[in-house]
């Protein structure tokens, strides 16, 4: 089932970079030749909201996406993602 998730981006592993990182192997299968973004979920938060999370102790989500194209880094992106068997890893089928 499709879902839409913004985000800020904030790291970048393109593929020839892979073998610098210690992906688990269902995640190494999943992105073989594929750019892995993780994202900050909601966007880039204000400083008010960054104080009321952690007052709250309620810490900001990241989500991993995979995706067959870059994103930039410090950049919010909009896209279409699929569920993966990987707890909070998204497969991008479509940027916004």
């Amino acid at each position: 089932m499709d879902e839409t998730i913004a985000g800020e981006v904030i790291h970048v592993v393109p593929p020839a970079d892979h073998e610098d990182y210690d992906f688990e192997p269902k995640m190494a299968s999943l992105a073989d030749s594929r750019y892995v973004i993780v994202c900050r979920k909601g966007g880039k938060p204000s400083w008010l909201k960054r104080i009321a999370a952690f007052l709250r102790r309620q810490p900001i989500e990241p989500v991993t996406l995979v995706a067959d194209s870059a994103a930039e880094e410090g950049k919010e992106i909009t896209a279409t993602v699929e569920e993966t068997t990987i707890t909070g890893v998204y497969d991008v089928t479509e940027f916004r």
